[in-house]
């Protein structure tokens, strides 16, 4: 990554943050893509205020939303070398970089939102986000990220085979490629920031998402077919720099921690009021929700299964994943 002049400046107090951290009043630096309101945005926020408290004043965290500090594959890269202190992404960059990671992201893994939650919140949730230690990021929190259905420009897609040599927007994930190419459709990744154009230019057919995003992002003015294929719920991740983290004292990355957890049904309780807000929002601006042939689709999802859950441990997980009630 080679920051532009005017990034650069933003980053450099992140860069030059020192060891001393602990012992100094610090603003720490979070990214996310999302603008103001977004559930996430507004988490991170009441997340500064909660480590605010548990610090007696001396810490609290700054957001940079909007994407303005980049695309969720650059901040992963700045939060890495200690650039920015925290960052809030999807779940599926971070597969190519630390493995445990695919197996949330996994096609119809979560029978349903609770059960999702039910994981994410135990032992499995804990051992994934533990998992990207090695890699340079102290996982703290996962947040929801909805059921992640396609939305198109030109028709309907009912059953899998309207999905076929359709060209769909995707995270810049090899999972998220694969996944899409099982359904018969042509993967494009690309930034979440350019793909309102590519919509409505026809240089996708089609995107997909949850109801929150497919609303903030206004994306159902230009793809008003919402097809409820919920092939996912990839969760987000709150990820911490562990350059920045060993430099902080044991009684404040407790206070981090828990800051993290205290902002987590706050951000579920934002999420469900925003799902059903954006629902009803999209559907006033003329989009169309279709129901689909789910079963069609969870057919043909072995082959991402065998590609990408190939050692025993990335197996175990997804067995007691499926095994939680």
């Amino acid at each position: 990554m080679k920051p532009n002049a005017k990034l650069f400046t933003k980053l450099l107090p992140g860069l030059i943050l020192g060891a001393s951290l602990s012992a100094q009043a610090t603003d720490f630096r979070s990214t996310d893509i999302h603008p103001d309101g977004y559930p996430t945005v507004d988490a991170v926020k009441f997340m500064g205020q909660e480590l605010s408290k548990l610090s007696n004043g001396r810490h609290s965290i700054k957001v940079f939303n909007n994407s303005a500090l980049g695309a969720e594959k650059d901040t992963i890269e700045q939060a890495k070398i200690g650039a920015i202190a925290m960052t809030r992404v999807n779940i599926a960059p971070m597969n190519n970089i630390c493995a445990p990671t695919v197996v949330p992201t996994m096609p119809f893994l979560f029978r349903s939102k609770e059960h999702m939650r039910a994981v994410l919140d135990g032992p499995i949730g804990e051992e994934i986000l533990k998992s990207c230690e090695a890699q340079g990021f102290i996982g703290l929190a996962f947040y929801d990220s909805g059921a992640r259905s396609i939305y198109t420009v030109k028709k309907p897609i009912k059953s899998l085979a309207d999905a076929k040599g359709l060209k769909v927007r995707v995270q810049q994930s090899d999972l998220w490629v694969s996944l899409l190419e099982a359904m018969g459709a042509n993967a494009t990744p690309m930034p979440f920031g350019e793909v309102y154009t590519a919509l409505k230019t026809g240089l996708v057919d089609a995107a997909e998402n949850n109801y929150p995003s497919y609303e903030s992002s206004r994306h159902f003015e230009v793809a008003k077919y919402y097809s409820k294929t919920e092939h996912s719920m990839a969760p987000e991740m709150l990820l911490f720099s562990k350059k920045i983290w060993d430099g902080l004292s044991a009684e404040d990355q407790k206070a981090l921690r828990q800051a993290a957890k205290n902002s987590v049904p706050f951000m579920r309780k934002l999420w469900d009021e925003r799902e059903e807000k954006s629902l009803a929002t999209v559907k006033a601006g003329g989009a169309q929700i279709i129901e689909v042939d789910k079963a069609s689709f969870q057919a043909v999802m072995k082959p991402v299964y065998d590609k990408f859950i190939t050692d025993a441990k990335l197996k175990d997980l997804v067995k007691r994943i499926q095994e939680t009630k």
